[in-house]
Order: C-alpha cells, then sequence, then structure tokens
C-alpha cells in the first residue's frame, strides 16, 4: 500500500491517479489525497476509478479542503 499526494495538481489529479492505478499489481491498494473545492472531484474520482474497473474501498474527507480515496486495482474484465 502506498499513499500518493496529488494536492499540487488541482483540479488536474484524475489522469495521474488514473495512471498511478494502471501501473500497480493486480489487488494492490493505493491511498491519493486531493484538493477539493466543492464535492465534483469526489463524485468524479469515484466514477474514474468504476469506469477502469477497479474497486473504491473508502472515501473521506481528510481536513477541510482535502479528501483521500482508497483503491484497489483490479482485473479488468475482456
Amino acid at each position: 500500500m502506498q499513499r500518493y499526494d496529488l494536492r499540487h495538481l488541482k483540479d488536474d489529479f484524475y489522469g495521474r491517479m488514473l495512471e498511478i492505478v494502471e501501473s500497480t499489481s493486480i489487488g494492490e491498494v493505493s491511498i491519493f489525497m486531493f484538493e477539493i473545492g466543492n464535492f465534483e472531484p469526489v463524485q468524479k474520482s469515484a466514477d474514474i476509478i468504476k469506469e477502469a474497473g477497479h474497486e473504491l474501498m473508502n472515501s473521506l474527507k481528510f481536513n477541510e479542503v482535502d479528501w483521500t480515496i482508497v483503491v484497489k486495482k483490479n482485473k479488468k474484465e475482456a
């Protein structure tokens, strides 16, 4: 399990997050921290993870401006 701080990317973290998940081993869990202004990035990140075939294991507010999600890489279905 590894933690990735994507707060420096502001609203442009989705591609990097997916790139990291795709580069991990099947079954590996990653923790991502990103900055939110409203809750749109929370839902969008959950949608991106689901569409890519991975599992969103947890999603929680870290502090007033930051959000953390926990993602498990799954095999993509054929």
